[in-house]
């Protein structure tokens, strides 16, 4: 006897009809799924699409020709303060130009000519304040003048050193560059050569043609970082020399240091 849609019977089983509908196609308590679908979801579930990549436990290291390797343990010699990674070398170590120190001496003597020229602007000869010192009180105003002119040369010495210790790094692999500001405050900047996107120097002014100096100029790709590095000495050599460290790096050919 058939089974009418008002009078269901449940089945444990979804795979087998719970009812029929009026126009006698089974109904099923669960959705059912083709044959083909089934073994290609079996199939599936045993054959999952997973690509398994190995990774070597002791993986093989860069081939370094004997050349790099002495370049890089001259470098490691000559510049112990880098962090040179295994093949890299030094290329060119940019100092600033000394006559950054012209202005940092000159201010030091004008302020020491004030120093010591303005007591006898006071109190020397011909002078609109005579007064006569008594000896310790000459002692005591010498004392300060000796203790001002101390500062003087001391600051002057301090900003000579600040000066000194800023350092532009090129290597066969990155630029490095060495910030000071001061006594207890500096910092470093690594850049891949691979990241450079553009460099480029400038000259103003008078003196710094005459004098050959100048300041380098580099940004980077993604986040657009500008690098600079003034009192750079002939900038223009300095700006070929990374052009060509920048070439090679990214064409994968060594640099030819004949050439640098």
């Amino acid at each position: 006897m058939g089974m009418s849609p008002q009078d269901p019977e449940v089945s444990p089983n979804p795979n087998k009809p719970i009812a029929y509908d009026e126009y006698g196609r089974p109904l099923y308590a669960a959705p059912q799924v083709s044959q083909a679908a089934a073994s290609s979801t079996v199939s599936s579930d045993q054959n999952p699409q997973v690509v398994y990549i190995t990774r070597a436990i002791d993986p093989h290291k860069q081939d370094i020709s004997p050349e790099v390797k002495e370049k890089h343990d001259i470098s490691l010699r000559q510049y112990p303060e880098l962090n040179l990674s295994e093949g890299e070398f030094v290329i060119s170590a940019v100092k600033r130009h000394p006559i950054g120190l012209l202005s940092i001496w000159g201010v030091a003597v004008f302020a020491l000519a004030v120093v010591f020229a303005f007591p006898l602007f006071l109190f020397g000869p011909g002078s609109v304040f005579r007064v006569n010192l008594s000896p310790d009180s000459l002692l005591s105003g010498f004392i300060v003048l000796v203790m001002i002119a101390v500062l003087v040369v001391l600051g002057a010495v301090i900003a000579t050193t600040i000066y000194e210790a800023n350092r532009f790094y090129l290597t066969n692999e990155s630029v490095m560059q060495h910030i000071q500001t001061s006594l207890f405050a500096k910092k470093s900047q690594t850049i891949s050569l691979g990241n450079i996107e553009d460099a480029s120097y400038r000259q103003r002014g008078i003196l710094q043609t005459i004098f050959n100096y100048g300041a380098l100029r580099l940004s980077t790709e993604g986040d657009e970082t500008t690098y600079r590095f003034n009192f750079v000495a002939n900038p223009q050599e300095q700006l070929r020399l990374l052009n060509n460290a920048v070439e090679a790096f990214k064409n994968y050919r060594p640099i030819d240091t004949d050439e640098t």
